[in-house]
């Protein structure tokens, strides 16, 4: 008896860390995606923006606002539920249910989204007859961008659903392609139509986005057929309801996706909702402050041009890591398995403290030479120092928002963010017309604004699923990041000493402090087995070697 127990706790092990490394390899695929759209994003801006020119750009941007709103209109988070709904199906063996999910969700959007490029494509000439486009050369740029609103629409549809399913290499792979596509036709339309005049090359740059969003829906399309394929071997080819269960009606399924998608939305659209405040408050209250109409500009623009971009570059590997844990977390709840939920949140929340705070001491330390590396303006130090706490608080605020979602809670951080938008909007009021902080008021409000939502998400946690802040742990990666912190300010300043240039001393001082971190957190027991076990490739070959040291105890001792 006792060997059967053994063998049945040793399997659920085991299943367990199955799904903590497809669960990490999903996180680490949507990493790499990332990066590389946003490397491609970066060169992409370099080469249009010489075709373009500063005023052909500024068509194109007066356009690209009323596209990102009406797909948002469209999708309406409609793709996170459709991950969650089908996560569910999925867990409980339902894949004709889950399968009767996609094809619902997508009748659904394939006609909100084509309602919304009608609307965009019909409304061009309205906007700009109502003054909401200032210039009516922008009209020909909104009417280029209105197809791509279905596309984009049915494209994250077609993610959601697989992702339901933890396949995180078709949202990855599709990415790059759709970006690489869009960049192509970007430059070569932009350059092809620019000897008509800058609306019409405005209006080419901005076929891009259809370009690449058919091009990620074909790419789609293969993983589709490779996921029914699989499902195929699997389950067979005539699939039904599982025995005594309901079918749940159509309509019964839509309010479903309405009910979870609706919170999710609106937790979106309350980011451009804050941007929108700052923007109306920030310079303002920067002229109370003393400042100047251009020395606010200024400072504005070293807040949310420099910093905050910096610390979103920071923590693109946990929002990777939310996007993963949405339907693994879904799944275990359809399970009761709320054990796993605690393990795969604490997982989560240990490895983004691993991410972030190490991320948080270089921006920390090297505020003003980072500015000066990647901007050029030594200026946006102040601002980018402050921004860097708003890096730990950020990683835990993507987590903790995710694991609500997950757990089917998605109204709670929602209703978090608009508590933590107004205490924004009172420091913003205040703390920025201090004159001895200036816009590093504005950079602290932001922080308060994160840090608020994500401890009133983990006392959510903790109500739904038991989870706590795991102090000794946290403590270990603030001992860490410490000796971390000492070692950067050293290097930097020794190599600033020898040999006077920032760029090798930034790198130089980023590299030995970050091997450092690793160091200390080893010596101190900071990183878990379990953790590294579950990550993908390297995993295995660390513990190997980190046993051989003894960091690990071989798995006869244990």
């Amino acid at each position: 008896m006792k060997q059967v127990l053994t063998i049945n706790t040793q399997t659920t092990t085991e299943k367990e860390n199955d799904k903590n490394k497809s669960f990490l390899k999903g996180t680490l695929i949507l990493t790499v995606a990332g990066i590389v759209v946003k490397v491609i994003g970066s060169l992409n801006w370099i080469f249009v923006s010489r075709v373009l020119g500063g005023e052909g750009i500024g068509l194109y941007q007066m356009a690209f606002p009323i596209y990102f709103l009406a797909f948002n209109i469209s999708t309406a988070g409609v793709p996170i539920a459709i991950s969650i709904i089908t996560a569910e199906h999925v867990a409980l063996k339902d894949i004709w249910g889950a399968k009767r999910v996609f094809h619902i969700s997508m009748t659904l959007m394939f006609f909100t989204g084509i309602l919304c490029s009608l609307l965009t494509y019909f409304g061009a000439q309205w906007l700009i007859d109502w003054h909401f486009i200032r210039d009516p050369r922008a009209y020909y740029a909104v009417v280029a961008l209105s197809p791509a609103i279905f596309f984009v629409t049915i494209l994250a549809s077609s993610r959601g659903y697989l992702q339901g399913w933890q396949r995180m290499t078709p949202t990855g792979v599709s990415q790059i392609v759709e970006q690489i596509f869009r960049v192509i036709t970007m430059i070569l339309f932009a350059q092809l139509l620019l000897p008509y005049g800058l609306e019409y090359a405005a209006a080419g740059a901005s076929l891009g986005a259809v370009a690449g969003a058919v091009a990620g829906l074909l790419v789609l399309i293969y993983f589709h057929w490779q996921l029914n394929k699989d499902i195929s071997k699997k389950y067979g080819t005539h699939l039904a309801p599982p025995p005594n269960t309901k079918v749940e009606s159509v309509g019964r399924i839509m309010k479903r996706i309405f009910k979870l998608s609706l919170p999710v939305s609106a937790t979106s659209i309350m980011l451009p909702i804050v941007a929108n405040l700052d923007l109306m408050i920030v310079p303002q209250r920067l002229e109370v402050a003393g400042y100047t109409v251009n020395e606010a500009t200024k400072l504005f623009g070293y807040l949310t041009g420099m910093a905050v971009p910096l610390v979103n570059l920071a923590t693109i590997l946990t929002a990777a890591l939310a996007i993963s844990i949405v339907p693994a977390i879904s799944e275990a709840r359809m399970l009761r398995n709320y054990d796993s939920c605690f393990k795969q949140t604490a997982g989560a929340i240990r490895i983004a403290n691993f991410i972030c705070f190490p991320a948080f001491v270089i921006v920390f330390i090297l505020a003003v030479p980072i500015a000066s590396l990647i901007y050029n303006a030594p200026g946006a130090g102040p601002a980018v120092w402050v921004s860097a706490f708003s890096i730990v608080l950020l990683g835990l605020h993507q987590i903790t928002t995710a694991v609500l979602q997950g757990l089917g809670h998605p109204t709670v951080p929602m209703v978090n963010m608009i508590i933590a938008a107004i205490a924004k909007v009172i420091l913003n009021w205040t703390l920025t017309a201090q004159p001895s902080l200036g816009i590093m008021g504005a950079a602290w409000a932001t922080a308060a604004d994160i840090g608020i939502a994500a401890l009133i998400n983990l006392y959510f946690l903790h109500k739904y699923i038991g989870y706590k802040i795991e102090f000794k742990q946290v403590a270990k990666n603030i001992m860490a990041a410490a000796v971390m912190a000492v070692i950067i300010y050293a290097t930097y300043h020794l190599i600033m000493f020898k040999l006077s240039s920032n760029a090798i001393a930034t790198l130089s001082s980023v590299f030995v402090g970050a091997v450092a971190y690793i160091v200390v957190l080893l010596l101190v027991r900071g990183i878990l087995e379990s953790d590294m076990e579950a990550i993908p490739v390297v995993g295995k070959f660390a513990i190997k070697g980190l046993r051989k040291i003894g960091v690990f105890k071989e798995a006869s001792q244990e």
